[in-house]
């Protein structure tokens, strides 16, 4: 089956949640990691809500670099406590049960958020368990489909460019892989709050990419970014060293003292002594789930000051041909599942 394109997306219509939920639901699981072909659609237990967790009927889940890495046993596979298990972080959908009478997410709320995966199920599935700490209100102006690409990608954003690198009017900024799905909502915070954005992509994005505000883009295929970029206040590097030592080339475009964050695994082997020899500051990062903080990105999605771009919708049960689309590299934007 053909990925559906975003324009094919119908307005959701919000219906009443069950009065219980099945004792059974459709999930994506793995029995055992290794590549896209090991992902299944089955029957399991639908998740039983216990203390201070949402039970949510999901309607779309997205896709995130961190489920293909630990489906391949790397990420956070580690934390998977059996198998098989049920994958995926990001969600969208409907609440059916909340803690108690009074909590703010009542059943009925459309609401998005990050699963609590690999330690508990995941959101590939028709419900989800969820701490209601990692839950917020959907946006008003997105589509339960474009709500599910949202949660990890804009809270490692949010990270990055506001907590991190404290983005302000003036401040240089160098993002690679702009047009990815952290990358691209990242661009829009840091010009959100006054940074002036350098991007680099493949050429096909440079122009969506200053639609979204950065000031210039570096087609890597074509130009050394060093070539062209030198004293910025910072880089924030998704690709690392994995790709052409970008994370060490890097640390020759930053002004002394400025600072490179590494998000790829935290780095490459030796990251913090060669940006401490280059004289700048260096930091890893690890998202953390953040009701609070999704609330404030709720807000501004809603007031049109950040965008995201889902490319390609699969449905559940192509869960591994989308893992498949996902490692391939150069997407623009999320992918997300569709939840029956």
């Amino acid at each position: 089956m053909t990925p559906h394109e975003t324009n094919s997306i119908t307005p959701h219509v919000v219906s009443a949640p069950p009065s219980s939920p099945p004792a059974l639901m459709k999930a994506v699981v793995f029995d055992a990691p290794g590549d896209p072909s090991v992902l299944r659609l089955t029957d399991v237990a639908t998740p039983a809500r216990v203390g201070s967790e949402v039970l949510v009927k999901v309607s779309a889940a997205g896709i995130n670099p961190i489920d293909a890495k630990t489906r391949s046993g790397a990420g956070v596979s580690v934390a998977i406590p059996f198998y098989p298990t049920v994958i995926g972080r990001d969600f969208c959908g409907i609440v059916v049960e909340s803690p108690y009478d009074g909590h703010p997410l009542k059943p009925g709320d459309e609401v998005y958020g990050v699963s609590a995966a690999p330690r508990t199920f995941g959101s590939y599935a028709q419900y989800v368990a969820v701490p209601s700490l990692q839950v917020a209100r959907k946006p008003r102006r997105l589509t339960p489909i474009e709500a599910a690409a949202v949660p990890t990608a804009a809270l490692t954003a949010w990270g990055l460019v506001v907590d991190l690198a404290k983005a302000h009017e003036g401040q240089r900024m160098l993002i690679h892989s702009g047009a990815g799905g952290v990358g691209h909502l990242a661009v829009q915070l840091a010009v959100y709050f006054g940074a002036r954005v350098i991007a680099t992509t493949s050429g096909n994005n440079a122009s969506w990419l200053r639609s979204l505000g950065a000031e210039e883009v570096i087609d890597y295929t074509t130009t050394r970014f060093e070539e062209r970029v030198s004293d910025v206040d910072v880089v924030i590097d998704l690709v690392g060293n994995v790709h052409d030592n970008t994370g060490t080339r890097s640390l020759s475009v930053l002004r002394h003292g400025g600072l490179i964050i590494s998000v790829p695994t935290g780095g490459w082997p030796g990251f913090a002594e060669e940006a401490e020899k280059a004289g700048v500051r260096w930091s890893g990062f690890s998202v953390s789930p953040d009701a609070a903080c999704l609330a404030i990105i709720s807000r501004l999605i809603d007031s049109g000051d950040l965008h995201v771009h889902v490319s390609e919708i699969y449905p559940l049960d192509e869960a591994s041909e989308a893992h498949t689309h996902l490692e391939r590299g150069h997407t623009r934007g999320k992918i997300v599942l569709e939840v029956p």
